[in-house]
């Protein structure tokens, strides 16, 4: 019996033996997924764009999307300023129900997305240094600073689930934890302060019937534990030579979904096809599993890694040949 790409997915993410691994590709044609976007309040002032927290972005000539280069609160304590964005307005949903209508008639697996979910967003707001500092000698601040944030990103999740209730089937966010080497604060501290704001977060999509999905970069190892016990079902990993293959299967293999690739930094961008074949080879012996944990997946970006079209299309190929092997189908065909 042929699966829908809703059925493949939700197969893989909750280990029950997907038809075949699921891909999200859309750059190449195939993806058994449709985002949801809604509308923000983003805004340009004196030629500068502010997203809808009132953060300012910058480009460089590096083709990416930026970074934050205005923060707009001064110090931690300036949180009691802050004006959150307000969520439950209409016109920010008000093409959404044509694109899910557009999904369920091809019977796509639905997700919306937050963008910069609390810890990436607070030091958009305060700045990198000050959150760092702040989580030490401003505990008092930073909470308050963390729960303001989190009271906006329930409002936002609470009203896609009002509006639209469990034809929307996910939800992913970014949190970026760590640089090369390892985590930007200790797993202890991350524990203390971040968990149970985390784990409140995904007990409210999970209590309207949406996956949860989280993306981080970096080193992250001691950290996947964590977003597992809060109740993340999918873990988004784009460095997995970083992190380490063999290692993270053996630790985490069977316990929460992996969303991954090639290496974005040292394989994908060289298009070395030896290197694209192995990484696929390996995130299939120590990554998958027969009843599913693993969704093949895009970077997104690929001028900001460097990835050419011929080393997108080998891996899709070395993909389809693990999917045919561990799943006994491979993906399907490219346009």
């Amino acid at each position: 019996m042929v699966s829908s790409s809703r059925e493949i997915v939700y197969a893989a993410v909750h280990f029950q033996r997907p038809a075949r691994l699921p891909v999200r590709m859309a750059s190449l044609g195939v993806d058994d997924t449709a985002w949801i976007w809604r509308k923000t309040a983003d805004r340009v002032e004196n030629g500068a764009r502010l997203d809808e927290w009132g953060c300012r972005w910058e480009h460089t000539d590096v083709p990416n999307m930026g970074q934050v280069k205005g923060h707009p609160l001064s110090c931690l304590a300036a949180h009691e300023s802050l004006r959150v964005p307000d969520y439950s307005q209409d016109w920010m949903y008000e093409e959404c129900d044509a694109v899910l209508r557009a999904a369920e008639e091809h019977e796509k697996y639905t997700q919306a997305g937050i963008f910069m979910v609390l810890f990436e967003r607070m030091h958009a707001l305060a700045g990198f240094e000050t959150v760092l500092t702040g989580l030490l000698d401003d505990r008092d601040n930073a909470a308050a600073l963390a729960d303001k944030i989190l009271g906006a990103q329930i409002n936002l999740v609470r009203n896609f689930q009002e509006r639209f209730g469990r034809r929307l089937h996910s939800f992913s966010m970014s949190d970026d934890w760590g640089s090369q080497r390892a985590t930007f604060i200790s797993p202890a501290l991350w524990y203390e302060f971040f968990f149970p704001r985390y784990k409140r977060l995904f007990e409210v999509m999970h209590a309207g019937g949406q996956d949860v999905w989280v993306h981080s970069c970096g080193r992250i190892n001691e950290l996947i534990q964590g977003f597992i016990d809060a109740g993340a079902d999918v873990i988004n990993l784009q460095q997995p030579r970083a992190l380490g293959i063999a290692a993270i299967g053996e630790r985490y293999r069977g316990k929460v979904a992996f969303e991954s690739l090639a290496d974005i930094q040292v394989t994908l961008p060289t298009g070395d096809v030896d290197k694209i074949r192995a990484d696929a080879e390996e995130l299939g012996l120590h990554w998958m599993l027969p009843e599913g944990g693993f969704i093949f997946s895009d970077y997104g970006d690929d001028r900001a890694i460097g990835a050419p079209e011929a080393a997108k299309r080998c891996m899709y190929a070395a993909f389809s040949r693990v999917s045919e092997r561990v799943y006994g189908a491979p993906l399907p065909e490219l346009p």
